[in-house]
């Protein structure tokens, strides 16, 4: 197949969630298809000469669509006043679009497979096979920030929240397949045809995130993109509500917060006994170099690819019932898991306190992710139905 993929963010360097899922999809398709790829570009910083070598060795062609702050700021404007989700709003132009269209016009490809809502108005009305990778449900990812929001600022994550799910429902017939991280992502979409969409997880990759011996500097990990609020609010709930109660057993215990760009809240963690790294050449120091994995996510959907790393580089972890439902590990065998300050506080001081058992959940849940997440067989899945559905084209 001839594989035309669009994406709303260039895929380079795999610093977030989406990025890190459309590069290791496009690795692995790209083993016996040909990818037209095409990345749409807010980030007037981004090294898009790194990028191209990073990703051109897996593409027949690379191309990156800039999209000008000014242009960004008038499609807001546009999107608010016409009832439009903000999200795709700020990703739409014109001028981009026309573009796409002639990159279609000029490679022909088998099929269209677009990432994200975000980039549906490019594409939904193609006459060719479309895909569309959901990932997860941005509209509940909305409501859930509602709940922990100023009061100030619930009327805009509530007006932005019913946007979404109108447009997720909206735009479910538009595309032929359609694709999502987890099964309890895919019971939230908001479409009666939700059962059609077909589960493709994340992955991870063994061979680099793999154990290693390292001298522990911290006895406690959280790591993400620092500057996505549901990273935000889990490093903040962490250091301020769940640490001091492990600082009673354990009044030394050391804390890292590694991920890149911070938010002003994440830097104002930093403490005596809190290191806020930010952006590391090399995440897996950051894992080897620390003790236990937590994640304490009470916001945000998917699946947390933090924590499919900590679990390949054989760390015991720690995270709530929203993170752990789409992962599905036995709580208590492979991971542990709290659904408060002071739950998830008494699973780091049990691991803590009592090393065999966090040795033992380490080996459980490693094993667990190297039977359960491969990049290679989830994509493979994703392959087989792109190519029946061109196959149904094409009788």
């Amino acid at each position: 197949m001839r594989i035309f993929v669009l994406l709303s963010r260039i895929p380079w360097p795999l610093e977030k969630g989406d990025k890190l899922r459309a590069f290791h999809q496009i690795r692995c398709l790209s083993e016996s298809n040909e990818i037209i790829l095409c990345a749409l570009n807010s980030d007037r910083h981004a090294d898009k000469q790194q990028a191209y070598r990073a990703l051109q060795p897996y593409c027949k062609s690379v191309t990156f669509i800039d999209l000008p702050g000014s242009a960004i700021l008038v499609n807001l404007f546009k999107a608010f006043i016409t009832g439009r989700p903000l999200q795709t709003g700020y990703f739409f132009n014109r001028k981009a679009r026309k573009k796409v269209e002639e990159l279609i016009s000029r490679h022909q490809p088998s099929i269209l497979f677009g990432q994200l809502l975000r980039v549906a108005e490019y594409v939904r009305k193609s006459k060719l096979p479309k895909v569309l990778d959901y990932q997860d449900v941005f509209s509940v990812g909305m409501q859930r920030r509602e709940k922990l929001a100023p009061f100030f600022l619930k009327p805009f994550f509530r007006m932005e929240f019913k946007r979404l799910a109108q447009y997720e429902a909206e735009i479910f017939q538009d595309f032929d397949l359609k694709t999502i991280i987890s099964l309890p992502d895919r019971s939230l979409v908001p479409h009666p045809g939700r059962d059609q969409i077909l589960i493709i997880p994340n992955g991870v990759d063994h061979e680099y995130f793999k154990p290693a011996e390292m001298h522990k500097d911290f006895d406690i990990v959280f790591t993400g993109n620092m500057a996505y609020p549901p990273n935000i609010d889990a490093a903040v709930y962490l250091v301020e509500k769940i640490m001091p109660e492990v600082w009673l057993k354990f009044p030394q215990a050391r804390v890292l917060i590694a991920g890149a760009t911070p938010d002003k809240q994440v830097q104002n963690l930093q403490q005596q006994k809190v290191k806020v790294s930010g952006w590391m050449d090399d995440i897996r120091l950051a894992y080897a170099g620390s003790a236990i994995f937590v994640a304490p996510m009470r916001l945000g959907t998917g699946l947390q690819n933090k924590l499919l790393e900590a679990m390949s580089m054989q760390l015991p972890c720690v995270t709530t019932p929203l993170a752990n439902e789409p992962l599905k590990a036995v709580a208590g065998k492979q991971i542990l898991v709290g659904d408060s300050s002071t739950s998830i506080a008494g699973c780091i001081v049990q691991l803590l306190d009592n090393p065999t058992v966090a040795l033992e959940i380490a080996r459980q849940g490693h094993q667990f992710v190297q039977e359960n997440y491969h990049w290679e067989s989830a994509t493979k899945q994703l392959e087989r139905a792109m190519q029946a559905l061109v196959d149904e084209g094409c009788a």
